[in-house]
């Protein structure tokens, strides 16, 4: 029998007695109406309130998954799935599992990954009291809206619950988080992964729980946004960093040779010392952008770049030893030359303190810009050997 499955249903759970048997209802309804060949699973994630047998009596199919989170019971069930198609949703009766066509249609034509979309702006609906206002018009939309900023996903609800997927393309996304972040990162690795990924208006309908949701609002959001962060070194690091670097490269070149007036207010070496810490800070953030990168490759939790190999090849530990050695030899000169001009007037106080701070300022700068770039280029190096020893050569 299970090799005429075609379509699973796979639903998570965790004491949802009071629903499943609706849920299982409508998912065998939907299966009929579809038409195709499928079974309804249920993966339990140590429910305490009966639901396991009402899931078996009601004709639905219970795997076990003992490690706890919302991306385990998933893992779990996507193991134990028949189906070479995957359709998950909430077991809180929040999804209606009787309308699934659209989603069929969508694997018929060929998609790996098929987000239900509960949000106006693309074709869903959201019943009343079926998502609280700060999920709706503040969670959801900006969540959805960095996510399609920093990835390109062509999804405009990222974090809906219901949603289909090839087992293929399951093995292909290589998830690895066990919690509430394995929404984001499904999504996150098919856009980088350059998956087929498509979206079907869906409703979002009230719960039928008499209890609170596990879902909790702020938390959960803040998790997910830190996740898509964390997966996005160009927009966490780089850019921040490239701006804060530019912006105080300018200011200090100009700076350190007279002050700058702006109508009333004049900049003198006060705003100097603070463009040079903008820059060693846009500094470390940009390295921080190529740690994380390279980290992430090596854990698995993004593909591999073409583009960083690139890099890697033309910015050897060698060159970034030159570089960074080129740099602290700048800065010590800049340094041996202050403490020359302090030596013609026998170390004794100098005729405009201003000027000495003008000289001083660039010069530690320097020195600390050539030392961060030196052991960044090691640091760098280490990375890449253990990115060496767990993907292809060229990362």
């Amino acid at each position: 029998m299970s090799e005429t499955i075609q379509l699973t249903l796979l639903m998570p759970c965790l004491n949802e007695a009071e629903t499943l048997a609706r849920c299982i209802e409508k998912a065998r309804l939907g299966l009929q109406r579809a038409g195709v060949p499928g079974e309804i699973l249920i993966a339990d994630n140590g429910s305490t309130d009966g639901s396991q047998a009402i899931a078996e009596k009601a004709g639905a199919r219970v795997v076990s998954v003992k490690a706890k989170g919302y991306g385990s019971a998933l893992i779990g069930g996507v193991r134990a799935a028949a189906g070479d198609w995957i359709l998950m949703g909430d077991a809180d009766d929040s999804y209606d599992f009787s309308d699934i066509a659209g989603f069929v249609e969508k694997f018929q034509a060929g998609d790996e990954l098929i987000m239900g979309c509960r949000l106006p702006v693309g074709g869903g609906t959201i019943a009343p009291g079926a998502m609280p206002w700060k999920n709706r018009w503040i969670g959801n939309p900006v969540l959805s809206f960095i996510g399609r900023l920093f990835y390109k996903c062509p999804a405009h609800d990222f974090h809906a619950g219901m949603r289909g997927f090839t087992k293929a393309a399951f093995e292909k996304m290589d998830l690895q988080t066990t919690g509430m972040e394995f929404a984001s990162e499904m999504v996150i690795k098919s856009t980088l992964k350059g998956l087929r990924i498509s979206e079907v208006p869906i409703t979002l309908h009230k719960d039928g729980r008499s209890r609170p949701p596990h879902l909790k609002p702020w938390r959960d959001g803040w998790r997910h946004l830190r996740f898509m962060l964390l997966f996005s070194p160009r927009w966490l690091f780089l850019v921040p960093g490239l701006v804060l670097s530019a912006l105080g490269f300018i200011s200090a070149a100009a700076l350190s040779l007279h002050d700058i007036q702006l109508g009333g207010v004049i900049l003198n070496v006060g705003t100097l010392m603070v463009a040079c810490m903008t820059v060693i800070v846009g500094f470390q953030l940009v390295a921080f952008a190529f740690f994380t990168k390279v980290f992430a490759i090596a854990e698995g939790l993004l593909p591999d770049d073409p583009a960083l190999a690139r890099a890697f090849k033309r910015f050897t530990l060698e060159k970034g030893l030159v570089i960074g050695l080129l740099v602290l030899l700048g800065g010590l000169v800049l340094l041996a030359r202050s403490v020359w001009i302090w030596q013609q007037a026998h170390y004794g106080m100098l005729p405009s303190m201003e000027e000495n701070l003008r000289r001083l300022i660039p010069a530690t700068t320097l020195v600390v810009l050539g030392i961060q770039t030196i052991f960044s280029s090691f640091f760098m190096s280490a990375l890449g050997l253990k990115t060496a020893t767990r993907k292809p050569p060229g990362i």
